[in-house]
Protein backbone atom coordinates (compact mmCIF):
# COMPACT_ATOMS: atom_id res chain seq x y z
CA UNK A 1 0.00 0.00 0.00
CA UNK A 2 1.27 3.48 -0.77
CA UNK A 3 4.06 2.00 -2.88
CA UNK A 4 7.11 3.77 -4.27
CA UNK A 5 8.15 4.22 -7.87
CA UNK A 6 11.88 4.54 -8.44
CA UNK A 7 13.93 5.14 -11.53
CA UNK A 8 17.25 3.39 -12.07
CA UNK A 9 19.16 6.62 -11.39
CA UNK A 10 17.58 6.89 -7.93
CA UNK A 11 18.73 3.48 -6.72
CA UNK A 12 21.47 3.67 -4.05
CA UNK A 13 21.45 7.49 -4.14
CA UNK A 14 21.89 8.99 -0.70
CA UNK A 15 20.05 12.19 0.21
CA UNK A 16 20.86 14.31 3.25
CA UNK A 17 17.95 16.46 4.45
CA UNK A 18 18.59 19.38 6.79
CA UNK A 19 19.65 21.26 8.72
CA UNK A 20 16.65 21.20 11.06
CA UNK A 21 16.58 23.42 14.14
CA UNK A 22 15.65 20.35 16.14
CA UNK A 23 14.99 16.68 15.41
CA UNK A 24 13.06 14.38 17.75
CA UNK A 25 14.00 10.90 16.50
CA UNK A 26 12.05 9.12 19.30
CA UNK A 27 14.52 6.23 19.10
CA UNK A 28 15.46 4.03 22.03
CA UNK A 29 12.33 4.86 23.99
CA UNK A 30 10.25 2.30 25.94
CA UNK A 31 7.32 0.58 24.28
CA UNK A 32 5.33 0.24 27.51
CA UNK A 33 4.47 2.47 30.42
CA UNK A 34 5.04 6.08 31.36
CA UNK A 35 7.77 8.17 29.71
CA UNK A 36 9.47 11.24 31.12
CA UNK A 37 10.17 14.18 28.86
CA UNK A 38 13.75 13.90 30.13
CA UNK A 39 14.02 10.74 28.02
CA UNK A 40 13.49 12.69 24.79
CA UNK A 41 16.53 12.90 22.56
CA UNK A 42 16.71 16.33 20.90
CA UNK A 43 19.20 16.78 18.07
CA UNK A 44 20.05 20.43 17.40
CA UNK A 45 20.99 21.43 13.83
CA UNK A 46 20.25 17.90 12.76
CA UNK A 47 19.99 16.06 9.50
CA UNK A 48 18.59 12.78 8.19
CA UNK A 49 20.50 10.67 5.68
CA UNK A 50 18.20 8.61 3.44
CA UNK A 51 18.80 5.91 0.86
CA UNK A 52 16.06 4.18 -1.15
CA UNK A 53 13.37 5.63 1.10
CA UNK A 54 14.94 4.28 4.29
CA UNK A 55 16.82 6.16 6.98
CA UNK A 56 20.54 5.44 7.05
CA UNK A 57 21.49 7.76 9.88
CA UNK A 58 20.11 10.66 11.93
CA UNK A 59 22.47 13.10 13.63
CA UNK A 60 24.34 16.37 13.43
CA UNK A 61 23.88 17.82 9.94
CA UNK A 62 27.42 19.14 9.52
CA UNK A 63 28.94 15.83 10.63
CA UNK A 64 26.76 13.84 8.25
CA UNK A 65 27.64 16.16 5.39
CA UNK A 66 31.36 15.65 6.04
CA UNK A 67 30.94 11.89 6.42
CA UNK A 68 28.89 11.50 3.22
CA UNK A 69 30.18 14.07 0.72
CA UNK A 70 28.56 12.16 -2.13
CA UNK A 71 25.05 12.66 -0.70
CA UNK A 72 22.62 14.91 -2.50
CA UNK A 73 21.58 17.79 -0.22
CA UNK A 74 17.92 18.65 0.31
CA UNK A 75 18.37 21.92 2.11
CA UNK A 76 16.01 23.17 4.81
CA UNK A 77 15.88 26.91 5.37
CA UNK A 78 14.41 28.69 8.37
CA UNK A 79 13.43 27.27 11.74
CA UNK A 80 11.87 23.81 11.49
CA UNK A 81 11.42 20.93 13.92
CA UNK A 82 11.38 17.40 12.49
CA UNK A 83 9.41 14.49 14.02
CA UNK A 84 8.32 11.09 12.68
CA UNK A 85 5.16 10.95 10.60
CA UNK A 86 2.08 10.27 12.71
CA UNK A 87 0.36 6.89 12.55
CA UNK A 88 -3.43 6.93 13.00
CA UNK A 89 -4.18 3.36 14.06
CA UNK A 90 -8.00 3.65 14.25
CA UNK A 91 -10.21 5.37 11.65
CA UNK A 92 -13.49 4.80 9.82
CA UNK A 93 -12.86 7.18 6.92
CA UNK A 94 -14.36 4.96 4.20
CA UNK A 95 -17.97 6.13 4.36
CA UNK A 96 -20.59 8.16 2.53
CA UNK A 97 -23.03 10.71 3.86
CA UNK A 98 -23.32 12.86 6.97
CA UNK A 99 -24.63 12.39 10.50
CA UNK A 100 -25.04 16.10 11.30
CA UNK A 101 -28.58 15.31 12.44
CA UNK A 102 -27.20 12.94 15.07
CA UNK A 103 -24.82 15.61 16.31
CA UNK A 104 -27.60 18.17 16.51
CA UNK A 105 -29.64 15.79 18.68
CA UNK A 106 -26.63 14.96 20.82
CA UNK A 107 -25.88 18.56 21.72
CA UNK A 108 -29.55 18.93 22.65
CA UNK A 109 -29.03 16.21 25.25
CA UNK A 110 -29.92 12.94 23.50
CA UNK A 111 -27.60 10.05 24.32
CA UNK A 112 -25.71 7.88 21.83
CA UNK A 113 -27.99 4.95 22.67
CA UNK A 114 -31.17 7.02 22.31
CA UNK A 115 -30.09 8.26 18.88
CA UNK A 116 -29.25 4.72 17.79
CA UNK A 117 -32.64 3.37 18.91
CA UNK A 118 -34.37 6.22 17.04
CA UNK A 119 -32.81 5.17 13.72
CA UNK A 120 -29.63 7.21 13.79
CA UNK A 121 -26.17 6.06 14.68
CA UNK A 122 -24.11 3.52 12.79
CA UNK A 123 -27.06 2.13 10.86
CA UNK A 124 -27.72 5.53 9.29
CA UNK A 125 -24.15 5.52 7.92
CA UNK A 126 -24.61 1.95 6.73
CA UNK A 127 -27.62 2.93 4.63
CA UNK A 128 -25.83 5.94 3.12
CA UNK A 129 -22.66 3.94 2.41
CA UNK A 130 -24.58 1.08 0.81
CA UNK A 131 -26.14 3.54 -1.62
CA UNK A 132 -22.77 4.95 -2.71
CA UNK A 133 -20.92 3.55 -5.70
CA UNK A 134 -17.48 2.05 -5.09
CA UNK A 135 -15.87 4.84 -7.11
CA UNK A 136 -17.58 7.43 -4.92
CA UNK A 137 -16.32 5.71 -1.75
CA UNK A 138 -12.80 5.62 -3.16
CA UNK A 139 -12.95 9.32 -4.01
CA UNK A 140 -14.29 10.31 -0.58
CA UNK A 141 -11.71 8.17 1.18
CA UNK A 142 -8.91 9.61 -0.93
CA UNK A 143 -9.94 13.16 -0.07
CA UNK A 144 -9.89 12.40 3.67
CA UNK A 145 -6.60 10.51 3.48
CA UNK A 146 -4.94 13.38 1.62
CA UNK A 147 -6.10 15.87 4.25
CA UNK A 148 -4.74 13.60 6.97
CA UNK A 149 -1.43 13.30 5.12
CA UNK A 150 -1.08 17.06 4.76
CA UNK A 151 -1.50 17.23 8.56
CA UNK A 152 1.41 14.85 9.09
CA UNK A 153 -0.35 11.47 9.23
CA UNK A 154 1.67 9.19 6.95
CA UNK A 155 0.08 5.85 7.89
CA UNK A 156 -3.70 5.46 8.29
CA UNK A 157 -5.65 2.41 9.43
CA UNK A 158 -9.05 2.29 7.67
CA UNK A 159 -11.96 0.07 8.72
CA UNK A 160 -14.91 -1.27 6.80
CA UNK A 161 -18.07 -1.74 8.86
CA UNK A 162 -20.58 0.48 7.06
CA UNK A 163 -21.53 -2.28 4.65
CA UNK A 164 -22.69 -5.04 7.02
CA UNK A 165 -23.48 -7.49 4.25
CA UNK A 166 -21.09 -9.40 2.04
CA UNK A 167 -21.43 -7.29 -1.09
CA UNK A 168 -21.10 -3.94 0.67
CA UNK A 169 -18.30 -4.96 3.02
CA UNK A 170 -16.35 -6.13 -0.02
CA UNK A 171 -17.23 -2.87 -1.77
CA UNK A 172 -15.73 -0.91 1.11
CA UNK A 173 -12.58 -3.01 1.35
CA UNK A 174 -12.04 -2.85 -2.41
CA UNK A 175 -12.49 0.92 -2.27
CA UNK A 176 -9.81 1.08 0.44
CA UNK A 177 -7.49 -1.01 -1.72
CA UNK A 178 -8.15 1.21 -4.75
CA UNK A 179 -7.47 4.36 -2.73
CA UNK A 180 -4.22 2.89 -1.39
CA UNK A 181 -2.71 3.13 -4.88
CA UNK A 182 -3.72 6.79 -5.21
CA UNK A 183 -2.98 8.37 -1.85
CA UNK A 184 0.39 9.54 -0.55
CA UNK A 185 -0.22 7.79 2.77
CA UNK A 186 -0.03 4.09 3.56
CA UNK A 187 -3.51 2.67 4.20
CA UNK A 188 -3.87 -0.33 6.52
CA UNK A 189 -7.27 -2.01 5.96
CA UNK A 190 -9.28 -3.70 8.72
CA UNK A 191 -12.46 -5.75 8.34
CA UNK A 192 -15.12 -4.47 10.75
CA UNK A 193 -18.04 -6.46 9.39
CA UNK A 194 -18.78 -7.08 13.10
CA UNK A 195 -19.60 -3.41 13.70
CA UNK A 196 -23.27 -3.98 14.43
CA UNK A 197 -25.89 -6.69 13.94
CA UNK A 198 -27.56 -5.52 10.70
CA UNK A 199 -31.20 -4.58 11.07
CA UNK A 200 -31.99 -6.44 7.87
CA UNK A 201 -30.46 -9.70 9.14
CA UNK A 202 -33.15 -11.98 10.52
CA UNK A 203 -30.95 -14.29 12.61
CA UNK A 204 -29.04 -14.03 15.87
CA UNK A 205 -25.74 -12.27 16.46
CA UNK A 206 -24.01 -15.67 16.54
CA UNK A 207 -25.58 -16.61 13.21
CA UNK A 208 -24.46 -13.35 11.63
CA UNK A 209 -20.88 -13.71 12.84
CA UNK A 210 -20.85 -17.32 11.66
CA UNK A 211 -21.89 -16.10 8.20
CA UNK A 212 -19.14 -13.47 8.19
CA UNK A 213 -16.60 -16.07 9.26
CA UNK A 214 -17.52 -18.67 6.64
CA UNK A 215 -18.59 -16.50 3.69
CA UNK A 216 -16.83 -13.13 3.93
CA UNK A 217 -13.47 -13.73 5.61
CA UNK A 218 -12.29 -16.35 3.08
CA UNK A 219 -12.94 -13.90 0.21
CA UNK A 220 -11.09 -11.14 2.05
CA UNK A 221 -8.15 -13.49 2.54
CA UNK A 222 -8.18 -14.70 -1.07
CA UNK A 223 -8.23 -11.14 -2.45
CA UNK A 224 -5.77 -9.91 0.20
CA UNK A 225 -8.15 -7.10 1.14
CA UNK A 226 -7.23 -7.09 4.83
CA UNK A 227 -5.13 -8.98 7.35
CA UNK A 228 -6.93 -7.56 10.39
CA UNK A 229 -10.37 -8.20 11.90
CA UNK A 230 -12.18 -5.96 14.40
CA UNK A 231 -15.39 -6.30 16.44
CA UNK A 232 -17.50 -3.85 18.47
CA UNK A 233 -18.19 -5.36 21.90
CA UNK A 234 -21.07 -3.42 23.42
CA UNK A 235 -24.68 -3.89 24.52
CA UNK A 236 -26.04 -2.58 21.21
CA UNK A 237 -23.51 -4.59 19.18
CA UNK A 238 -21.94 -7.95 20.20
CA UNK A 239 -21.49 -9.53 23.63
CA UNK A 240 -18.25 -11.07 24.84
CA UNK A 241 -19.37 -14.68 24.34
CA UNK A 242 -20.12 -14.47 20.62
CA UNK A 243 -17.20 -12.10 20.16
CA UNK A 244 -14.77 -14.61 21.64
CA UNK A 245 -15.87 -17.36 19.25
CA UNK A 246 -15.59 -15.03 16.26
CA UNK A 247 -12.18 -13.64 17.18
CA UNK A 248 -10.73 -17.08 17.92
CA UNK A 249 -11.97 -18.28 14.52
CA UNK A 250 -10.47 -15.24 12.80
CA UNK A 251 -7.13 -15.83 14.52
CA UNK A 252 -7.20 -19.46 13.38
CA UNK A 253 -7.60 -18.19 9.81
CA UNK A 254 -4.45 -16.08 10.18
CA UNK A 255 -5.99 -12.67 10.88
CA UNK A 256 -4.66 -10.27 13.50
CA UNK A 257 -7.52 -9.17 15.74
CA UNK A 258 -8.41 -5.93 17.47
CA UNK A 259 -11.41 -4.94 19.58
CA UNK A 260 -13.67 -1.92 20.06
CA UNK A 261 -13.61 -2.28 23.84
CA UNK A 262 -15.09 -0.65 26.95
CA UNK A 263 -16.60 2.39 25.26
CA UNK A 264 -19.84 2.42 27.27
CA UNK A 265 -19.60 -0.81 29.27
CA UNK A 266 -16.79 -3.15 30.26
CA UNK A 267 -15.80 -6.63 29.14
CA UNK A 268 -14.09 -5.90 25.84
CA UNK A 269 -10.66 -5.07 27.25
CA UNK A 270 -10.57 -8.26 29.32
CA UNK A 271 -11.36 -10.33 26.23
CA UNK A 272 -8.81 -8.50 24.10
CA UNK A 273 -6.05 -9.15 26.63
CA UNK A 274 -7.08 -12.79 27.09
CA UNK A 275 -6.88 -13.42 23.34
CA UNK A 276 -3.66 -11.47 22.83
CA UNK A 277 -5.38 -9.01 20.50
CA UNK A 278 -3.15 -6.42 18.81
CA UNK A 279 -5.11 -3.63 20.47
CA UNK A 280 -8.13 -2.72 22.57
CA UNK A 281 -9.57 0.59 21.38
CA UNK A 282 -11.75 3.19 23.18
CA UNK A 283 -11.58 2.23 26.90
CA UNK A 284 -13.59 5.23 28.13
CA UNK A 285 -15.48 2.95 30.55
CA UNK A 286 -12.39 1.09 31.79
CA UNK A 287 -11.94 1.31 35.57
CA UNK A 288 -9.27 0.07 37.98
CA UNK A 289 -10.17 -3.60 37.54
CA UNK A 290 -9.89 -3.40 33.75
CA UNK A 291 -6.76 -1.23 33.83
CA UNK A 292 -5.00 -3.78 36.04
CA UNK A 293 -5.32 -6.36 33.23
CA UNK A 294 -3.07 -4.38 30.93
CA UNK A 295 0.03 -4.87 33.07
CA UNK A 296 2.34 -7.31 31.33
CA UNK A 297 0.13 -7.43 28.25
CA UNK A 298 1.31 -6.72 24.71
CA UNK A 299 -2.20 -5.62 23.73
CA UNK A 300 -1.96 -1.91 22.92
CA UNK A 301 -4.41 0.40 24.67
CA UNK A 302 -5.66 2.75 21.94
CA UNK A 303 -7.40 5.85 23.26
CA UNK A 304 -9.68 7.90 21.01
CA UNK A 305 -10.06 11.49 22.25
CA UNK A 306 -12.01 12.46 19.12
CA UNK A 307 -14.87 10.21 20.21
CA UNK A 308 -14.89 11.75 23.69
CA UNK A 309 -15.02 15.23 22.18
CA UNK A 310 -17.72 14.28 19.69
CA UNK A 311 -19.90 12.51 22.25
CA UNK A 312 -19.26 14.93 25.11
CA UNK A 313 -18.10 12.14 27.41
CA UNK A 314 -15.08 11.39 29.57
CA UNK A 315 -11.70 10.58 28.05
CA UNK A 316 -10.25 7.11 28.37
CA UNK A 317 -8.07 6.95 31.53
CA UNK A 318 -4.85 7.44 29.59
CA UNK A 319 -2.76 8.54 32.59
CA UNK A 320 -3.78 5.52 34.65
CA UNK A 321 -3.19 3.17 31.71
CA UNK A 322 0.36 4.47 31.27
CA UNK A 323 1.09 4.27 34.98
CA UNK A 324 -0.17 0.67 34.93
CA UNK A 325 2.41 -0.17 32.27
CA UNK A 326 0.29 -0.05 29.12
CA UNK A 327 1.59 0.53 25.64
CA UNK A 328 -0.69 3.50 24.92
CA UNK A 329 -1.45 4.75 21.41
CA UNK A 330 -3.60 7.73 20.45
CA UNK A 331 -5.86 7.59 17.39
CA UNK A 332 -8.53 9.83 15.87
CA UNK A 333 -11.49 7.43 15.44
CA UNK A 334 -12.38 9.70 12.48
CA UNK A 335 -15.91 8.66 11.55
CA UNK A 336 -19.17 10.32 10.47
CA UNK A 337 -20.95 9.90 13.78
CA UNK A 338 -19.06 10.17 17.05
CA UNK A 339 -15.76 11.65 15.80
CA UNK A 340 -16.33 13.69 12.63
CA UNK A 341 -13.50 16.20 13.13
CA UNK A 342 -10.60 13.92 12.32
CA UNK A 343 -7.81 16.25 13.54
CA UNK A 344 -5.46 13.81 15.24
CA UNK A 345 -2.94 16.32 16.60
CA UNK A 346 -5.57 18.67 18.02
CA UNK A 347 -7.36 15.79 19.75
CA UNK A 348 -4.15 14.44 21.24
CA UNK A 349 -3.04 17.89 22.43
CA UNK A 350 -6.35 18.67 24.11
CA UNK A 351 -6.54 15.26 25.78
CA UNK A 352 -2.96 15.59 27.02
CA UNK A 353 -3.95 18.66 29.05
CA UNK A 354 -6.91 16.84 30.60
CA UNK A 355 -5.11 13.54 31.26
CA UNK A 356 -1.72 15.05 32.14
CA UNK A 357 0.28 13.30 29.44
CA UNK A 358 3.79 14.57 28.81
CA UNK A 359 5.10 15.55 25.40
CA UNK A 360 7.14 12.35 25.12
CA UNK A 361 4.09 10.22 25.94
CA UNK A 362 1.91 11.99 23.35
CA UNK A 363 4.51 11.72 20.57
CA UNK A 364 5.12 8.06 21.45
CA UNK A 365 1.37 7.43 21.26
CA UNK A 366 1.17 9.02 17.83
CA UNK A 367 4.19 7.26 16.35
CA UNK A 368 6.02 4.09 17.37
CA UNK A 369 3.41 2.90 19.86
CA UNK A 370 0.68 3.41 17.26
CA UNK A 371 2.85 1.42 14.84
CA UNK A 372 2.93 -1.40 17.38
CA UNK A 373 -0.87 -1.41 17.53
CA UNK A 374 -0.79 -2.20 13.80
CA UNK A 375 2.13 -4.61 14.24
CA UNK A 376 4.29 -2.48 11.96
CA UNK A 377 8.00 -2.63 12.76
CA UNK A 378 9.37 -0.45 9.97
CA UNK A 379 8.17 3.01 11.04
CA UNK A 380 7.49 5.34 13.96
CA UNK A 381 11.00 6.57 14.75
CA UNK A 382 13.68 8.44 12.84
CA UNK A 383 16.31 5.76 13.30
CA UNK A 384 18.46 3.65 10.99
CA UNK A 385 16.51 1.08 8.99
CA UNK A 386 13.14 2.78 9.40
CA UNK A 387 11.04 4.23 6.59
CA UNK A 388 11.77 7.91 6.10
CA UNK A 389 8.23 9.02 7.01
CA UNK A 390 8.73 12.49 8.48
CA UNK A 391 7.09 15.85 9.10
CA UNK A 392 8.52 19.30 9.83
CA UNK A 393 6.87 22.07 11.86
CA UNK A 394 7.59 25.81 11.47
CA UNK A 395 9.01 26.43 14.93
CA UNK A 396 12.29 26.29 16.84
CA UNK A 397 11.10 24.38 19.92
CA UNK A 398 9.40 20.96 19.71
CA UNK A 399 7.17 21.90 22.65
CA UNK A 400 5.36 24.41 20.43
CA UNK A 401 3.71 21.53 18.56
CA UNK A 402 1.44 20.60 21.48
CA UNK A 403 1.41 24.09 22.96
CA UNK A 404 -0.63 25.40 20.04
CA UNK A 405 -3.09 22.50 20.50
CA UNK A 406 -3.23 21.44 16.88
CA UNK A 407 -3.27 24.89 15.30
CA UNK A 408 0.38 24.56 14.28
CA UNK A 409 0.50 22.26 11.24
CA UNK A 410 3.47 20.71 9.45
CA UNK A 411 4.90 22.64 6.52
CA UNK A 412 6.62 19.63 4.99
CA UNK A 413 5.71 15.94 4.96
CA UNK A 414 7.89 13.17 3.56
CA UNK A 415 6.79 9.63 2.69
CA UNK A 416 9.51 7.03 2.11
CA UNK A 417 12.02 9.87 1.95
CA UNK A 418 10.21 11.77 -0.77
CA UNK A 419 8.81 15.23 -0.06
CA UNK A 420 5.09 14.83 -0.79
CA UNK A 421 3.53 17.88 0.92
CA UNK A 422 5.18 21.30 1.05
CA UNK A 423 3.38 24.41 2.29
CA UNK A 424 6.57 26.07 3.48
CA UNK A 425 5.98 29.14 1.34
CA UNK A 426 2.52 30.02 2.59
CA UNK A 427 2.26 28.95 6.23
CA UNK A 428 1.32 31.42 8.92
CA UNK A 429 4.02 32.19 11.45
CA UNK A 430 3.25 31.35 15.07
CA UNK A 431 3.08 34.16 17.62
CA UNK A 432 6.13 34.66 19.75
Amino acid sequence: MGGRIWTESMVNMKTLIGPFTQILPLRGMPLHGAISDKQLEVIANGGVLIEDGVIVQTGDFASLRAQYPEAQIEEISGEQVLVPGFIDCHTHICFAGSRAKDYSLRIQGKTYMEITKAGGGIWDSVMQTRQAAATVLTSLLLERAERHFAEGVTTIEVKSGYGLDQANELKQLRAIKAASYLTKADLIPTCLAAHLLPRDFSGTAAAYLNQVQHDLLPVIKAEQLASRVDIFIEENAFDTSVSRDYLVAAQAMGFDVTVHADQFSTGGLALAVALGAASADHLEASAEEEISLIKGSDTVAVVLPGASLGLGMQYAPARKLLDAGACLAIASDWNPGSAPMGDLLMQAAVMSAAEKLGTAEVFAGLTFRAAHALRLTDRGTLSAGMLADMQAYPCSDYRDILYFQGKLKPVKVWKNGKLRSDSDQNHLSIDK
